[in-house]
């Protein structure tokens, strides 16, 4: 499986250390995507280079769209002023996120990984400034908190799993639940969390031992609950 076809993710920092770093990171979750670091000046030193934003996104940019994620406003001036060199057609497939550098990179990066389109891919990203509903960024720890508890009163499909795998739902396994999750079209929950939002299930906190309930108020989603209630008892493959 390639990046082709697919959104890329570009992240742009002032150093290149931190740049390359983050696309490490996300790429333990998002391995398949294009994730391009775009850090430093062109000799090495802090600061942002419009050469390596620019080519950065042209790497990125495999026809779906190109989302930028920088550090500091410096870095969002550099990507401002790449975007106005581009050519109409690919400008209007660049998205510059104002989001958190690394939740929102890792967010928009599994996004990317699972094939969504654009704006999904943006939004995700965007969900990492918790200011959206309850549960939908890591800022919301106290609805993330409350979500733990909630079952939806009109559950349809619903399964308990006990956690199995060492560390719980850190941010692999989490992942790959999120990734599953976003090829079913129904709603699903995990914890009353909704299971499409990397952020929002990672904010849960669970570890091994703990139960998980998944469910599904959506008359189809039987089929969506059992699939990623193997994957979690299965220890997403580190049981």
């Amino acid at each position: 499986m390639t990046s082709a076809g697919r959104v890329g993710v570009v992240f742009v920092s002032h150093s290149e250390r931190i740049a390359e770093g983050l696309v490490d990171l996300a790429r333990q979750m998002a391995p398949t995507a294009a994730l391009v670091a775009a850090g430093g000046t062109d000799d090495g030193r802090i600061g942002t280079s419009f050469d390596r934003v620019n080519t950065a996104i042209g790497e990125a940019d495999a026809g779906a769209g190109v989302v930028v994620l920088c550090d500091l406003g410096s870095a969002i001036l550099t990507a401002e002023t790449v975007l106005d060199f581009l050519d109409d057609e690919q400008r209007g497939r660049v998205r510059i996120v104002d989001a958190p550098l690394v939740e929102g990179g890792v967010a928009a990066s599994v996004a990317a990984e699972s094939g969504a389109p654009l704006e999904e891919v943006v939004r995700a990203a965007e969900s990492a400034r918790g200011s959206g509903p309850p549960g939908a960024g890591v800022g919301e720890a106290g609805a993330a908190a409350t979500a733990v508890e909630a079952t939806p009163a009109s559950t349809t499909h619903a399964r308990r799993i006990t956690l199995q795998n060492a560390d719980g739902l850190h941010a692999r396994p989490a992942a790959e639940l999120v990734k599953l999750a976003t090829t079913f079209p129904q709603r699903v929950t995990v914890n009353g969390t909704d299971a499409k939002s990397l952020l929002s299930i990672m904010a849960l906190g669970l570890v091994k031992g703990d139960e998980v309930e998944i469910a599904s108020s959506d008359p189809d989603g039987a089929a969506a609950v059992d699939a990623l209630a193997e994957l979690a008892a299965s220890g997403f493959g580190e049981a």
